[in-house]
């Protein structure tokens, strides 16, 4: 099985932004742990401040032979139609991923251009929301 996690602006800086909201756990750290826990998954990771290389990814997903899409796309989840256009191109499943839960966030963030299209959303069970989207494939 292979998993492609998207993550959006500001992720890559997981452990050190607003670890009150976040954690205090880096990607890089959760990533190398989350391998280790699903060695039969291949998890390819690709993080990015810029919308256009996110949508550049899932305009690729097809090709790769990805089972699933774990994105979280950050604050563009709320002002990218772009990234939603994208995401409803795609034959490929992507579950929408958010480490906080938006919902009890400000107004502005209780707005998805994502939701539409995915499969699902997982929202405000931390880093433990990727896992947690990884059990779709035993679903599917």
């Amino acid at each position: 099985m292979k998993v492609l996690i998207l993550n959006g602006p500001n992720l890559n800086l997981l452990g050190k932004r607003e670890p009150e909201v976040y954690g205090a756990e880096s990607f890089d750290d959760y990533l190398k742990a989350l391998r280790a826990k699903l060695p039969h998954i291949t998890i390819e990771y690709y993080q990015s401040n810029v919308e256009g290389e996110l949508i550049n990814q899932l305009h690729k997903a097809d090709d790769h032979g990805y089972e699933v899409i774990l994105f979280n796309a950050g604050a563009y989840t709320h002002t990218s139609v772009a990234i939603g256009d994208a995401v409803a191109g795609i034959t490929t499943p992507v579950i929408e991923v958010h480490i906080s839960n938006v919902m009890k966030r400000e107004e502005f963030r209780h707005v998805s251009y994502i939701s539409k299209h995915a499969a699902g959303v997982i929202s405000g069970f931390g880093l433990l929301g990727y896992e947690l989207g990884m059990h779709y494939l035993s679903i599917r």
